[in-house]
């Protein structure tokens, strides 16, 4: 048995048996596991190694000895270069497959969940066209000013004319600021431009300059012709400045339809459609009968707050962002709902700091990829009947969802979500209700 690989060393032949978190493919060479980025279960490789491990290798593709037939030509001609996406090559429901694969074997493997308990992933409405913000990175080089995103594992920016997974109104926004910013003096300064654009067709974008003469750029930007909100960030923490437009983009949620606004600088879902159906999912779970009281942590601008509001008594909504914040506000007295308030708090403890003033009979969070342990405490210590777990990664909903189903809940049901085509990323919900009813 081969003990020992070099860095660059090309082996082969490879046999892809099966996709991991992350995106890549295993293959095992002389008992050694090998992880192959931009593979599909079946395809027979050669490759070349990037990373030596004690226990695996990381490599990539250095020939494609006999395609899979789950493999298909990306659309995008940088798909593998470019690290936006992982999964062009897969046919979308190979994608679909292996998502839900990996989902249900993290849950059962870390959790010891019952595979029944996980329904089958929604798709997307569309694998294509979907991304309504997006955040792309720039630099100037010899030939031009560069618009794209960054090769995986470095800060290289893979130049992009068109991305097909971002929507139409983008793609057109961004031409026009690539060629507006080329051969500027300024195009040297501008590391990143954030995009959006709403469910009304509305554009916004935030342009991220580094440089010092800050109002001769705004000058240049705000003389374009250009039917969109644009703004300038100067820094990480520096306030927006507005070069034209009110900063504030709308989505739509429940039916009858709740119109939802966010600010420049806010969140929200980057795939407006499986939002919807998320929002519905949650509604249909939650089964509400009009008496219940609900914390929304993460609540950003209402997203879950306002459609629930309209099924229980009374909901309290907790974030962070002061942004998101302000327009959660807004959003209550412009869709004239008032059995909900909203709050600049820390999740963290924001459980056990309303539980001192109320009952809570619902908890739902929607958490970053970080997860939310210091709330999975909290719910040991505190108990909540009902329980919506809003998830963005597998990996810390398997490690939060133990420490509960650990300490007296129960898993009722987890439904993934195709939020993300032709990533390997999977958004979920989860359905927990404690062991020993408070009331």
């Amino acid at each position: 048995m081969k003990e020992r690989y070099k860095v660059g060393e090309i082996i082969s032949p490879l046999t892809v048996e099966t996709m991991v978190n992350g995106g890549a493919g295993l293959a095992r060479h002389q008992g050694r596991v090998v992880f192959i980025a931009h593979t599909a279960v079946g395809d027979v490789v050669a490759c070349r190694i990037n990373k030596v491990k004690k226990n695996f290798l990381e490599a990539e593709i250095s020939e494609i000895i006999q395609p899979s037939p789950v493999r298909r030509q990306p659309p995008c001609p940088v798909a593998g270069d470019c690290g936006g996406c992982q999964w062009q090559h897969l046919s979308y429901p190979e994608q679909l497959w292996c998502k839900e694969s990996l989902f249900r074997e993290s849950l059962s493997r870390q959790c010891g969940i019952d595979p029944d308990k996980i329904s089958a992933i929604v798709p997307a409405e569309d694998e294509w066209n979907y991304r309504s913000r997006v955040q792309v990175k720039c630099y100037n080089s010899a030939a031009g000013f560069v618009t794209g995103f960054y090769r995986p594992k470095s800060h290289f920016v893979v130049s992009i004319k068109h991305c097909p997974i971002i929507a139409p109104e983008l793609n057109k926004l961004l031409t026009q600021l690539r060629n507006i910013i080329n051969s500027t003096v300024y195009a040297s300064q501008i590391y990143q431009i954030d995009l959006a654009v709403d469910d009304n067709g509305k554009c916004m974008a935030i342009i991220h300059y580094s440089g010092r003469d800050l109002t001769d750029f705004a000058d240049l930007i705000s003389g374009i012709k250009i039917t969109a909100d644009l703004f300038i960030k100067t820094g990480s923490k520096n306030k927006l400045v507005n070069v034209q437009g009110d900063g504030a983009l709308s989505i739509k949620v429940d039916y009858p339809s709740i119109e939802l606004e966010y600010a420049a600088g806010g969140f929200a879902q980057i795939n407006l459609e499986q939002n919807r159906s998320l929002v519905k999912t949650i509604l249909n779970l939650a089964e509400l009968t009009g008496h219940e009281q609900v914390l929304d942590l993460y609540c950003g601008m209402g997203n879950f707050s306002f459609p629930l509001a309209r099924q229980a008594k009374y909901v309290i909504g907790i974030e962070e962002s002061a942004i998101s914040i302000k327009m959660a506000h807004k959003n209550k007295h412009r869709n004239k709902i008032e059995n909900v308030d909203f709050y600049k708090k820390s999740a963290e403890v924001a459980l056990s700091f309303f539980l001192q003033q109320q009952p809570i009979d619902l908890l739902i969070l929607d958490p970053p990829r970080s997860g939310a342990v210091v709330t999975m405490h909290e719910l040991l210590e505190k108990p909540v009947n009902t329980v919506l777990y809003v998830s963005c990664d597998p990996q810390t909903l398997a490690r939060d969802l133990n420490i509960l189903i650990t300490g007296g809940y129960d898993l009722l049901s987890s439904q993934p979500f195709d939020m993300f085509p032709q990533t390997h990323h999977c958004e979920s919900v989860s359905l927990l209700q404690y062991r020993f009813q408070k009331y």
